[in-house]
């Protein structure tokens, strides 16, 4: 099983589970073990999918101000874990293949395989409500066949960014490719160097 073989059913469940409520506060019950890669697949897909929620929300024309702000602190703060977690899944691949010799001609890849994966859940997330569009009553058969062309491209674009993905993994496990992993250069969480932050003390 490849590495994507393994992350696509995780995410489809978290995204499942998160709508069998489909509230923004809901709990989450992660099935997996704790610490495993699993678990780390399922609570990053859940962060996306309880986010892209988050970001529905903000965008309503008559949302209150004091709530919307309130809303963009939550968000910063998802944003946040969903980085934290990217991280925390690139070190298990750092762990994983930290005894491989990367060969001679061995080459580095514009992003870290965690990061690569954050896209593919997010694709899931765009599949999953496209393919809901596709399937309303409430509107004509040109919306739908629009939102199933978009659909198509979707699926088209998850077999590829799969395909790349598993590459990628294949190549540093073979030497063909090295990690080299950036911690988190965000400015405007740190209260040392946001001058908003900074200056307010």
């Amino acid at each position: 099983m490849t590495f994507t073989e393994l992350s696509w059913p995780i995410f489809e469940q978290a995204i499942a589970d998160y709508h069998v409520h489909d509230n923004v506060d809901t709990p989450i019950n992660n099935p997996y073990e704790v610490r495993s890669i699993e678990y780390y697949l399922y609570l990053k897909n859940w962060i996306d999918t309880v986010q892209w929620h988050f970001e529905d929300i903000i965008r309503d024309p008559e949302i209150d101000p004091a709530a919307a702000l309130v809303l963009k602190r939550r968000i910063d703060k998802s944003n946040q874990d969903r980085t934290d977690l990217v991280e925390l899944i690139d070190s298990y691949f750092l762990d994983k293949y930290k005894d491989v010799a990367p060969l001679a001609e061995a080459t580095i890849n514009t992003e870290s395989p965690a990061w690569a994966i954050d896209r593919l859940s997010i694709l899931s997330l765009k599949i999953y409500h496209m393919r809901q569009e596709t399937e309303r009553t409430d509107v004509d058969d040109a919306h739908r066949n629009a939102c199933q062309a978009k659909l198509n491209v979707l699926l088209e674009q998850q077999r590829d960014l799969s395909t790349a993905i598993d590459q990628l993994i294949a190549d540093i496990e073979a030497g063909r490719k090295y990690m080299k992993v950036y911690k988190q250069m965000k400015m405007y969480n740190d209260p040392s160097l946001n001058p908003v932050l900074y200056g307010n003390k």
